[in-house]
């Protein structure tokens, strides 16, 4: 009787749109939609961590809105800016009083330009098939 049903709703940040947005178009698309066994999840956080996030930090490319005021009063968005979360990150202004202690700009673009789009998506396939071999 207590409970109360909410739903998503644009720039409402305790709404948890954001995170079933990344579940359905990254994590699911990955992984698949299937059960998986909680005997594999620390072989799962293991790829997450060595080579999902690196290939959608620093390879996989996303657009950016630019909101805009319409004549209506409406606040619209616009999706024209594409980039690696990494170069988002870069782009911001004053951007080291942000990082964690012992990450610099530098370090970050060091990180982003070890390897190609292209082979870090191999890379990511490579061991996406290894992992899903030994589950």
């Amino acid at each position: 009787m207590n409970i109360e049903q909410t739903k998503s709703r644009s720039r409402k940040t305790n709404d948890n749109a954001l995170v079933e947005g990344k579940n359905g178009a990254v994590i699911r698309k990955q992984m698949g939609y299937r059960h998986i066994p909680k005997k594999h999840a620390r072989e799962i956080n293991e790829f997450y961590r060595e080579y999902l996030n690196p290939h959608l930090n620093f390879h996989r490319h996303c657009a950016y809105a630019t909101e805009y005021t319409d004549s209506r009063g409406k606040i619209r968005k616009a999706y024209e800016t594409y980039m690696t979360p990494c170069q988002k990150l870069l782009s911001i202004e004053n951007v080291g009083q942000y990082l964690k202690p012992g990450i610099t700009k530098e370090s970050l673009t060091q990180e982003q330009m070890k390897m190609s789009h292209v082979e870090a998506a191999q890379k990511l396939q490579a061991a996406k098939a290894k992992l899903f071999n030994r589950i």
